[in-house]
């Protein structure tokens, strides 16, 4: 793999994360949301990633090398919403219960901190190449 791909493989990684970033925060601003219809209710949202691999057979050692993430989409939790008796909650249904968001804050605390650490690391990754490639100019005076 050139070192130039480096950049291709991480930038891709990045908005990745960016995007799994996205769809955590968006989770946890809607973790507290109610309604009375079970079926209108925010449900969870998760990113789902594929790794792309070179299979274009270049060379044996490239053969079946990484190239990069790519986001397939974005899917919503089949985790049901959780029933609460709340019949002072002007979202209540006609029985008195509200219907809550199936978002789990610790998860996505995890995920959130899980992406972070994964951006930090593919940004690391970009540096050490830049300066891997200006060290190998420099010789070269």
């Amino acid at each position: 793999m050139s070192l130039f791909n480096v950049f291709n493989v991480s930038g891709s990684a990045l908005n990745a994360e960016t995007i799994r970033l996205n769809t955590t925060a968006s989770n946890l601003a809607n973790a507290e949301s109610v309604n009375g219809d079970p079926t209108r209710i925010y449900r969870a949202r998760h990113p789902v990633f594929q790794s792309l691999m070179n299979t274009a057979g270049i060379g044996a050692e490239d053969s079946g090398a990484a190239v990069g993430v790519r986001v397939l989409g974005v899917v919503e939790s089949q985790t049901p919403p959780l029933a609460r008796y709340q019949p002072d909650n002007p979202a209540a249904n006609k029985d008195g219960y509200v219907y809550a968001s199936n978002v789990n804050a610790i998860e996505e605390m995890t995920n959130m901190i899980s992406a972070n650490r994964s951006f930090a690391t593919n940004v690391e990754a970009i540096n050490t190449a830049r300066d891997l490639l200006l060290k190998t100019i420099a010789m070269g005076h």
